[in-house]
């Protein structure tokens, strides 16, 4: 009986790729070839005019952030309601999510402030539409605006590689093949060192001010080389990228991401499954 390895080498794609059974690995039963509503499902509305379903990865983190740290600079109409969206449970394809969101893809928000209400999707649009909306976290002036959206779309452009690529075959599919692993662990610590030199000359992301480049960023590349993702920072060696990891110790100490990474989360020692109001982190951060 061939092995693994020698099954991965000897497969030839066949004419016309049909869906037959299921991928394998973590996340295979969630993962088919359409988009649209797999059920019926309403969603909650709470109180606030903005109203988030979503989950702590970091693409959920972003946007959880991102409020929390407009909260901090007291706008208070950044009140939101955040319910947890159960994406290995498929969640994400009830009729009402698929509504917000076609890609069936979290964060997904809702803007009750506006008649109608406003759908937002895709995390780098959440985080533009809010930063707009409430004028913070983008530099005023157009030439440090453009840079911080340079770095606002590299993450959108970059991190697919990190966790579609290097996260899926380094700890999540079914077997360890040598050739994804090398190539994306190559295209990682690429991205890797694109950050630090970036960074050796710049507090943040963008300059000396902190935005939503960073809040876009951190919870990738911060939690990475924090060895907050795929239990992979000495593999992919994060200490010889010293620029970015004290951008990323930094960044965490923010009293707003410790409460805006927890949102919507359901594991580790500190987590937050639903957010309402301030007063739901009560007793949960240390």
């Amino acid at each position: 009986m061939s092995s693994d390895k020698e099954s991965n080498q000897d497969y030839v794609p066949p004419k016309v790729w049909k869906w037959e059974a299921e991928s394998g690995g973590k996340f295979a039963s969630i993962n088919r070839p359409i988009s649209g509503a797999t059920h019926e499902k309403v969603l909650s509305v709470g109180k606030h005019p903005l109203q988030l379903h979503s989950l702590a990865t970091p693409n959920g983190q972003k946007v959880t952030i991102m409020l929390e740290e407009l909260l901090a600079l007291g706008k208070t109409e950044a009140e939101y309601d955040a319910y947890l969206i159960k994406i290995g449970e498929g969640d994400q394809f009830g009729s009402d999510f698929v509504e917000i969101n076609p890609n069936s893809k979290i964060p997904a928000l809702m803007d009750h402030s506006t008649t109608p209400p406003t759908r937002v999707f895709e995390s780098g649009s959440i985080l533009q539409y809010l930063a707009e909306k409430f004028d913070a976290l983008v530099p005023k002036d157009l030439a440090a605006k453009t840079e911080c959206r340079n770095w606002l779309f590299w993450q959108m452009g970059s991190a697919p590689y990190l966790g579609g690529g290097f996260g899926h075959f380094y700890a999540y599919a079914p077997t360890k093949m040598q050739y994804p692993i090398d190539r994306f662990t190559m295209e990682t610590k690429r991205q890797l060192d694109v950050l630090d030199k970036q960074l050796a000359n710049n507090t943040y992301m963008a300059g000396e001010e902190y935005s939503i480049a960073d809040i876009a960023i951190w919870p990738w590349y911060g939690n990475l080389v924090l060895g907050n993702l795929y239990e992979a920072a000495e593999f992919l060696d994060v200490t010889s990228y010293k620029n970015v990891l004290r951008w990323a110790k930094a960044i965490e100490q923010r009293p707003a991401v410790q409460r805006g990474r927890i949102v919507n989360r359901t594991w580790g020692d500190e987590y937050l499954e639903e957010r309402h109001d301030a007063a739901d982190f009560d007793g949960i951060i240390k």
